[in-house]
């Protein structure tokens, strides 16, 4: 039978005295739960469990070790019946429905006055379900529900702003593709009231942000930067102190080669909370959507990840250890040149993705001494990722003559151009 007649509403028991009747497992959850919400909790049972046993000992609840008495019901706010006893439970209800006090009985649900619903906390946001009195039920609605508040699948953010200062959230989205920005970083998208926002990184998700939830662009592209690193530190302090809650959305991830660091110093020193949220760096997920692995077994066992060929002298100039440029393709012959000059060969293979994981995505594959010419060529542009090394062997798009028996396969992720 299908009960309606219920009221969803939250106790607030801080302080007050509540009653447990039974200690077994049931009992010591319920009892756990009502110690979360600040309740003086005293437990009645000629036995406990000794979980039961383990607070009590700490002094977190009263257990006292006898059978239950009517008058345990005098004076408290909330009753929980737990003794696996349908007799005991019903007598427990009774005697606190005389009373006026609020039981549950968990010996039987369709009696019980009141019902513990299933219960999950995001944030500062309760999830209570109750399911007709079908608790697995109610559970799997619960978990559903509090998995789509963690990714941001549904709203979590405040619509009343709390007093004080806001928050910075440091978000590295991957290399652009919506479904690499990580659990905690979307949750905290979800969240925001301001979003600062790069050029790269997951840019279709600012399409799903509510229409107040205010965007500010401060997006670079090499050798153009229309909105300063000191003015992005500031923009962040700004708004967060104006009590919002603040995402730093960018590409790849943060502490990799994108500023995240001085970003974060800057807002502790102006006493604003800030959290790192890591993201999947271009510097291995782009090279990965072209099969190109930055260590592979018997090819490469290190990589270097570096942004310029200023500091190529300062990286082993062998085919046996994977050199990642970002934003490296304007400098890319003077690389070429430096990494000839150092003893690297000029058939050392040499890859280079744009738009890694976009539609667009387009691989380019060559040598260390033909490689400039190709790109010039084909017209790569930024954002693109170069690989130099034997590993951009394993890639599905190098050419046969790259290839041996050794050097194993894999499989395209969003193969569309190549040129070679």
């Amino acid at each position: 039978m299908a009960i309606q007649d219920i009221y969803p509403t939250a106790l607030r028991l801080l302080g007050r005295p509540v009653l447990v009747v039974g200690g077994g497992p049931v009992a010591a959850r319920r009892a756990k739960g009502l110690l979360d919400a600040g309740a003086r909790v005293t437990v009645v049972a000629p036995v406990a469990s000794a979980a039961v046993r383990e607070l009590a000992d700490a002094g977190l609840l009263t257990w006292e070790p006898r059978q239950y008495r009517p008058e345990d019901v005098d004076g408290v706010w909330f009753v929980q019946t737990a003794t696996g006893d349908p007799a005991v439970d019903t007598r427990v209800s009774a005697d606190a429905e005389a009373q006026r006090i609020w039981c549950v009985n968990a010996s039987d649900h369709e009696a019980s006055a009141a019902w513990t619903p299933a219960v999950a906390v995001v944030d500062d946001v309760h999830i209570a379900v109750n399911a007709g009195g079908d608790p697995r039920r109610a559970m799997a609605l619960r978990d559903a529900v509090a998995t789509a508040l963690e990714t941001g699948d549904l709203p979590l953010r405040r619509r009343r702003h709390a007093s004080g200062a806001g928050s910075v959230g440091l978000v590295g989205g991957g290399p652009g593709d919506t479904g690499l920005i990580t659990v905690r970083g979307r949750r905290l998208l979800g969240q925001a009231d301001v979003v600062v926002a790069d050029r790269l990184g997951p840019r279709e998700l600012l399409n799903e942000l509510a229409p107040d939830v205010r965007v500010i662009e401060v997006g670079k592209t090499p050798g153009h930067h229309p909105v300063p690193q000191a003015e992005i530190n500031r923009i962040l302090v700004e708004e967060a102190l104006k009590g919002h809650r603040v995402v730093r959305l960018k590409g790849g991830d943060p502490y990799v080669l994108g500023r995240g660091g001085e970003e974060a110093e800057y807002c502790r020193q102006h006493g604003v909370e800030v959290e790192v949220v890591s993201g999947v760096t271009s510097a291995i997920s782009v090279p990965a959507a072209a099969g190109i692995p930055v260590t592979h077994r018997g090819l490469a066992k290190g990589f270097s990840v570096v942004t310029g060929h200023e500091e190529l002298s300062e990286v082993p100039a062998r085919a046996d250890h994977t050199i990642v440029l970002l934003m490296g393709v304007a400098a890319l012959r003077d690389s070429a040149s430096a990494l000839g000059r150092a003893g690297l060969p000029q058939d050392t293979p040499v890859g280079i993705v744009e738009n890694g994981y976009l539609p667009n995505q387009r691989v380019t594959i060559g040598t260390l001494g033909s490689i400039a010419d190709q790109a010039e060529a084909a017209g790569v542009a930024n954002p693109a990722v170069i690989v130099i090394g034997d590993v951009v062997r394993v890639s599905p798009f190098a050419p046969s003559h790259f290839k041996t028996a050794d050097y194993g396969t894999t499989s395209p992720n969003k193969p569309r151009v190549l040129t070679s």
